[in-house]
C-alpha cells in the first residue's frame, strides 16, 4: 500500500502499527522466557518421575534431590540462552526458542541414566531428530513442556510470523 502525500503523489510503502507490532514481538519473547523460568525445572523433574514410574523404578528421596537439582541446571543453563535468543532482533535469531528449550532434555537424561533407567524404543526419525534424547523426551510443542508455555509460545510464534512478513513486504521482498 503506497501513502498519498498530500499533493497527488505516493510514497513508498507504508506499513502501518510497525513500532507496535515489533514492541509486541519483543513483548511475547519476554513473557516466553519469564514463563520458561517458572516451569522448566518442573518438567524436568515430571520426566524424570515419569519414567521411573513406568519402568518401575524407584523414586529415592536421594534421586529426587538429584532431579531438582538437574531441573536448577537446566534453568540456569537454558533460559539465559533463550532470554538472548529472543531479545534479539528477529533476523539475528538462528534458532528458535522450541530449539533451545528442547536441549533441557540432557538434564532429566542425566538423572535417568545414572539411576540406570532404560532407553525408550524410538523411531526411526525421533533417533535422527534427536540424538540425546534415547528416553524420548523431547517436547513436540511449548505445551508439552508445560500447559503454561502454550499461549506464550503461540503468540510469540504468530507476532514472529506477522513481523517477518510485514518486514518482508515492507522492502519488497
Amino acid at each position: 500500500m503506497a501513502a498519498d502525500d498530500g499533493e497527488g503523489t505516493t510514497q513508498g510503502p507504508v506499513v502501518r502499527g510497525e513500532p507496535d507490532d515489533e514492541a509486541a514481538f519483543v513483548r511475547y519473547g519476554v513473557e516466553l522466557v519469564d514463563q520458561a523460568a517458572l516451569v522448566l525445572a518442573g518438567w524436568v523433574e515430571r520426566c524424570v518421575l515419569m519414567v521411573l514410574a513406568a519402568q518401575g523404578l524407584d523414586a529415592t528421596a536421594e534421586l529426587r534431590s538429584e532431579t531438582a537439582a538437574a531441573g536448577e541446571r537446566a534453568t540456569a543453563a537454558v533460559v539465559p540462552r533463550l532470554r538472548a535468543l529472543l531479545a534479539a532482533d528477529l533476523d539475528a535469531q538462528e534458532t528458535g526458542p522450541l530449539a533451545l528449550l528442547r536441549e533441557a532434555v540432557r538434564y532429566p537424561t542425566e538423572v535417568l541414566s545414572a539411576a540406570g533407567a532404560a532407553p525408550a524404543v524410538r523411531d526411526a526419525f525421533a533417533v535422527r531428530a534427536f540424538p540425546g534424547d534415547v528416553y524420548g523426551l523431547s517436547p513436540a510443542a511449548f505445551g508439552d513442556i508445560d500447559e503454561r508455555l502454550h499461549d506464550p509460545g503461540l503468540r510469540w510464534g504468530a507476532a514472529k510470523a506477522y513481523v517477518h512478513l510485514a518486514r518482508r513486504r515492507a522492502t519488497g521482498r
